[in-house]
């Protein structure tokens, strides 16, 4: 079994409880206006525009498709900023044992791991395997999410085998969710419910961009959610701070929140009742 992996940052303090190694995977169904990683949305199409701008000849092209040789690589994102599919070629197909091997180079100095993306419920075989690994190496295991894989179901059972799920909220509205990332948010908001109603909600996630959606209401109607589940689990509410960085140049005219909205925001959602509020 193997999956297409973007990369792995061998030490997170911010993709859950801890020092952590994150792994991202490549791909995503949703198609976030914001995005600050808009390289792990789509699949290399084999175009292989970016071969011949790799200065360390890390790329080359073999039976039609482009390879990506990860000992060449030094990271200075030449393949990503020549990419016009918002993808990356700089993708190792990994099994979940050569992936836990990355992350036993951590240890004894991480709590565990975070899958991320993309979209890491796409691989959710895989992400079964790695966390059944970590959990025998002694490790934790979280899942950061945009809410499109149907938790209650859990056809790969997931949730027997990870500590909880990150959320992210986008917007409360079915029309602000289109307008973020071009799909509803229904399956995003059974799983709100459902996560917090099995103490498998860690936490929540909205970037505020204001003009794109009605933050306020998310914000709050998120918040209500959240207190009707307090009784089960401490649910943290994570208010990030949207930063023109890392984006798709068409949406660098977003402009970023004052620090006193994202103020306003945190008080909107202590005053909900939500014990644990983290603006970043």
């Amino acid at each position: 079994m193997r999956a297409p992996v973007n990369k792995i940052i061998p030490f997170s303090s911010v993709d859950g409880p801890g020092n952590r190694t994150s792994i991202f995977f490549q791909e995503c169904n949703f198609n976030c206006r914001y995005c600050h990683n808009p390289e792990t949305r789509n699949m290399c199409v084999n175009c292989g525009d970016c071969v011949e701008k790799c200065p360390t000849n890390a790329l080359s092209i073999v039976d039609g498709k482009v390879t990506f040789d990860y000992n060449r690589c030094v990271l200075c994102d030449t393949c990503i900023k020549t990419c016009t599919h918002g993808a990356s070629p700089r993708i190792r197909n990994m099994t979940p044992e050569e992936v836990m091997e990355e992350v036993k180079k951590q240890v004894p100095f991480i709590r565990g791991i975070t899958t991320s993306g993309g979209e890491c419920t796409m691989n959710a075989p895989f992400l079964r395997e790695l966390f059944s690994l970590a959990k025998e190496n002694g490790l934790g295991a979280l899942i950061d999410s945009n809410g499109s894989y149907d938790f209650e179901k859990d056809s790969e059972h997931l949730l027997e085998v990870c500590d909880g799920v990150m959320l992210d909220v986008k917007a409360w509205s079915e029309d602000d969710h289109r307008a973020v990332c071009d799909v509803d948010n229904e399956m995003v908001l059974k799983n709100l419910r459902y996560l917090a109603s099995v103490g498998k909600l860690y936490e929540v996630r909205t970037v505020v961009v204001p003009g794109l959606f009605d933050v306020k209401e998310t914000v709050e109607k998120v918040s209500k959610e959240i207190v009707k589940y307090l009784s089960v689990s401490d649910i943290r509410y994570k208010i990030i701070t949207y930063r023109p960085m890392g984006v798709r140049k068409e949406y660098l005219d977003m402009a970023p929140p004052s620090k006193e909205l994202i103020e306003e925001l945190k008080q909107i959602a202590l005053n909900e009742g939500v014990k644990t509020v983290v603006t970043v």
